[in-house]
Parts: C-alpha cells; structure tokens; sequence
C-alpha cells in the first residue's frame, strides 16, 4: 500500500501569493486567507470550474492566539490555530504552531535546518496519543521533501501519510490520510499549514491542495500581531 502511493507522489512548488481577495483561473478559484493574530496568510479553493465541482468549506476554528488554541498533542507544545474543512469532501485545511524538537532541530541556524528534520519535528509533536516523539513520528511517513526561499526566509515543504485506523477491516483506500504542509520560523516557533484528503481522493485533491500550501506565507506582523511566547497563561 505505501509503495503504491508513494510512487504516485510529484514535487510540488510554491506559488506566489496574490494580494487580490479572490483568484480564479479555467481550472480552480481560490479566497484569500489572512490572519493578523498570528500574521500569516494563505489561499484556499472555492471552487474547480471547468470540472463544476464546488467546496463546501466550514471554519471549524477561527483565528486565535497560541495560548488559548487547541493542542495536538498531551504536552500541547504544537497547537491548532485556525483549521477549515470540508465535511462532504473529506478535507482538512490547517494552520498550526509550536516549538522545534530539539531532538531533530540541533543549531540555532535555521538556513542549515534540511526538510525532512523539520518534518520530522513537526511530526513529532501532532500524536494526540501518550505516546514518545519517536512512537508519534512513527505513525506517519515522509514522502518527499524540499525548501526553498522567499523574501529571504526559509520554507520547508513536506508530503506525507497518516495512518487512520490500525484495523484490517477498514479498507485499504481508507486507512490513510495524505498531507501535504509548508512550515516557516518566527521568533523561535514553527508555523505550519496542513492540507488533507484521504488516501483515495488524492489524485484528484492533491494538485488544489498544493496551490493552498504553495500559497503559505507569513506576513509583517501588525499591531494585532501576538507572538507565541506573549502570555503563556493566557486562554482568552
């Protein structure tokens, strides 16, 4: 099963960001995202026109600040702090921050950090289990990784697989969910932004997911900007 999908997967590239609010193109139309909480921005799809397919997006977490945004893991290093998805479709949009792993992130120079240690630490720390790093990471698979450099800074573009169920009576097409994310640094902390389908889905999603995480940017921070470590305590 993991050969077969793995060999499907392409490098993707990231897209530059327009600064229109809407952008539509004969083959997806897409809305502009902007979160001045946390200063990032991205695109998401509205709709593929030349094959009549409409989303059917729901904003299940609103933009909020890292204190009080949910956490992926017991330890809540890593939290939620704005997702959208699309129930009919089985899709997931998200946008997450949290702490490097220092047991994959070892210098402080983050143009020396390589994609796959950085996939690796974001990994680490979404398990909503007990578990150790190393059990977290294992529940998923990296299949491709790069960087690469936009107005200077660092970005690191992963592609990989979740398993959904440890059962053998789920079928095969449904144990997996496939991912593509785009992290960037900021004051010490990781951003990221996970698009999601399953497994089955992907040849058709996949190629709309990677306009959204090719169009991941972190933006000047404003006066509503609230960085991480501001307010460790605060839940409101």
């Amino acid at each position: 099963m993991l050969f077969g999908l793995s060999s499907s997967v392409s490098l993707f590239f990231p897209s530059s960001a327009p600064n229109a609010a809407v952008e539509t193109d004969k083959e997806v139309k897409m809305a502009l995202v902007v979160d001045d909480i946390n200063a990032y921005s991205f695109m998401y799809p509205l709709e593929l026109p030349s094959k009549k397919f409409v989303f059917k997006w729901v904003e299940s977490r609103k933009p909020e600040r890292y204190s009080s945004a949910a956490p992926l893991s017991p330890d809540a290093r890593q939290r939620i702090v704005s997702e959208r998805v699309d129930i009919i479709d089985n899709l997931i949009i998200s946008v997450s921050i949290g702490p490097p792993n220092l047991q994959f992130i070892k210098s402080k120079d983050k143009n020396t950090w390589n994609a796959k240690d950085v996939a690796d630490s974001v990994l680490s720390d979404k398990s909503a289990l007990r578990v150790t790093s190393a059990q977290r990471k294992a529940e998923s698979q990296v299949l491709d990784t790069h960087s690469t450099n936009i107005d200077g800074e660092p970005y690191w573009y992963y592609e990989y697989l979740v398993r959904k169920s440890p059962t053998n009576s789920v079928q095969e097409s449904n144990i997996f969910r496939h991912y593509i994310a785009a992290t960037a640094e900021r004051d010490g902390y990781f951003y990221s932004l996970n698009a999601s389908t399953l497994g089955k889905k992907w040849d058709f999603m996949g190629p709309v997911l990677e306009k959204t995480v090719g169009s991941f940017r972190l933006l000047p921070p404003t006066n509503n900007y609230v960085p991480p470590y501001k307010d460790p305590w605060r839940f409101w």
